[in-house]
């Protein structure tokens, strides 16, 4: 959507300036990984609310948490879930102490790559 406003007519210029309201980040903004420490529970609304911008990767050290209590963890670690899920992003496990968040632009790849041979096409079997 565009929306205009009408500007002082100076020469050669237009009767009115465009400015995209479609845009949900500036153009010279760039994607930002950011990363957190959990030490307790409320340590997860900052990084929530940085993931519902849509424009950081969260990086999580999850270390001390689950030093301290489990079932904490696991509180944090389902919110997260819950709210990249509704994100459409991924969220996945590095070693036993990170923990890594993406919105709906990233996806973390799981795994190895495994590189797949093409198939063999029928005509390609014609020439036998």
């Amino acid at each position: 959507m565009v929306f205009g406003f009408k500007k002082k007519n100076e020469e050669n210029t237009p009767d009115y300036l465009e400015i995209d309201l479609d845009r949900d980040r500036p153009v010279d903004s760039k994607v930002v990984i950011k990363t957190f420490t959990l030490k307790t529970y409320e340590d997860v609304n900052p990084i929530l609310n940085t993931l519902r911008e849509g424009f950081t990767i969260a990086v999580i050290d999850i270390k001390i948490l689950k030093s301290k209590d489990v079932v904490e963890l696991k509180r944090v670690i389902s919110k997260i879930k819950k709210t990249i899920e509704a994100l459409d992003g991924t969220i996945a496990g590095f070693g036993e102490n990170v923990v890594i968040a993406t919105p709906s632009f990233a996806r973390i790849q799981k795994g190895d790559i495994v590189e797949e041979k093409p198939k063999e096409r029928l005509h390609d079997l014609d020439r036998f």
